[in-house]
């Protein structure tokens, strides 16, 4: 019988709205906590420690997510299999799921680690770091990655709860870390004055922190159903080989459209080291544009894993449409701010006008055109959630991956304008929107676990 506390995190009964926006709101909020601690690095970093440093530590987001995005979605694929099991109460086959998701998060962490530490410098000249730049990137970058099993445990752990439908936690705990990631970079960069790598220190032991609060929620806190016993945690191969095939597409997504902005970052690189800072700046605002994306996709994700696996079609429909109103809405509202802020915005970072020009070019060519990408990103967590994870990494991988990097390759070479690589992104965008708009409205999506 299922008790009062575990109805709380089922996404099948009540109110479609008020579950979405429920589940989602905590999503929002950690994920702004999140960014902001992420930008706190930029921002301590441009005022303390100069342009150089904010190049080094603004322009990491493509790399760090080129070394992580693969086992983030086999992660994802894993949130996928544990919702759609919990939804359909098949709670062996839950607890099986959790304990092979977490054996394959530490064995995934250890790997990343030497794999970051090793490839590091590598991947920095590939991509033409300018010279000036490289010896802080290096830095921060090897730091990083030596933590790299905090990072991909805590998003492991998350994803577990948010699985099941609890997304409040984690809020609490990302809260806990930010607040520590900023003291700490205060302390060791602002006051003592220790460089990049003291940022990237930071970093790690707020998330290592986050991962072990995250941890003692599963272990000791958590309901029956999906609570963590350290000794059962091993490789159940039939159910690591759905974890795996759901989240495989996902990961092979995420690591080609990382490679593919490592592409456009190089081609940035190209313009020197203040379009690097200005570009990293705004792509720490960016991140802001992404958080009401972010929040819905997560939730549609799970909505529609819970709902499809207790054979509810026609909520999950109704669901996947409230969804992406909502974080088209939002996510244009933001674009549309930043577009009118975004000179006072970069300052914050750096006043080197140069710098405040390269990130206000960036910032107003793409803003007005975030529900596109948020639409695409919506559509992309249903399929996932469906257990069509397949499509959107098809449809990505051709158009925010083939397609960017050949007109940026071809148009680079006739029009050597930066803004040439900035409509690189609305012009993907748009394409894949349109493909995932047919397939929404024509494909049949909902049955997708019986096929």
């Amino acid at each position: 019988m299922t008790t009062t506390a575990e109805k709380t995190t089922l996404m099948t009964e009540g109110p479609i709205g008020k579950k979405i926006i429920a589940f989602a709101f905590p999503l929002f909020l950690g994920n702004l906590f999140q960014q902001l601690y992420n930008t706190a690095d930029s921002l301590i970093v441009g005022n303390f420690l100069g342009s150089n440093a904010l190049a080094a530590v603004s322009s990491s987001g493509n790399l760090i997510f080129l070394m992580v995005g693969f086992f983030h979605g086999i992660a994802a694929g894993a949130g996928v299999v544990i919702a759609r099991y919990y939804g359909a109460r098949e709670l062996e086959s839950v607890k099986k799921a959790v304990h092979t998701t977490i054996a394959f998060g530490l064995a995934a962490g250890i790997f990343l680690t030497a794999a970051g530490v090793l490839l590091t410098s590598r991947i920095l000249l590939w991509m033409g770091t300018p010279a000036d730049v490289l010896p802080e990137s290096a830095v921060y970058f090897r730091i990083y990655f030596m933590g790299s099993l905090s990072f991909v445990m805590y998003n492991v752990f998350v994803g577990i709860l948010q699985s099941v439908g609890d997304s409040r936690h984690p809020l609490v705990y990302l809260i806990v870390s930010s607040v520590i990631n900023i003291l700490l970079d205060l302390l060791l960069v602002g006051v003592l004055g220790f460089g990049v790598g003291a940022a990237a220190f930071a970093t790690i032991l707020s998330q290592f922190i986050s991962a072990l609060l995250c941890l003692f929620r599963l272990v000791f806190q958590s309901p029956e159903d999906y609570r963590v016993c350290l000794k059962l945690i091993r490789f159940d191969f039939p159910m690591l080989k759905q974890i795996i095939a759901n989240g495989l597409p996902a990961g092979f997504q995420n690591s080609i459209i990382a490679l593919a902005n490592v592409v456009v970052q190089s081609n940035i690189n190209k313009f020197g080291k203040m379009a690097v800072a200005g570009c990293g700046a705004y792509s720490k605002i960016e991140g802001f544009g992404f958080l009401p994306i972010t929040c819905f996709s997560l939730a549609l994700t799970t909505f529609i894993s819970q709902n499809l696996g207790a054979k509810q079609y026609e909520r999950a429909k109704k669901g996947a449409r409230f969804g992406i109103l909502c974080s088209i809405t939002m996510a244009e509202a933001v674009g549309i701010f930043i577009y009118l802020t975004i000179p006072a915005l970069i300052s914050a970072f750096n006043r080197t006008p140069e710098v405040i020009a390269y990130g206000t070019a960036q910032a107003r060519t793409v803003t007005l055109f975030y529900f596109l990408l948020s639409f695409s990103h919506c559509i992309a967590g249903i399929l996932r959630g469906a257990g069509k994870a397949s499509v959107p990494m098809v449809t990505m991988l051709c158009f925010w991956c083939i397609v960017r990097v050949s007109y940026i390759t071809l148009i680079v070479r006739l029009i050597p304008v930066i803004n040439v690589i900035f409509w690189a992104y609305p012009l993907t965008w748009s394409l894949s929107s349109i493909v995932f708009l047919i397939y929404f409205l024509k494909a049949d999506w909902v049955h997708g676990f019986e096929k």
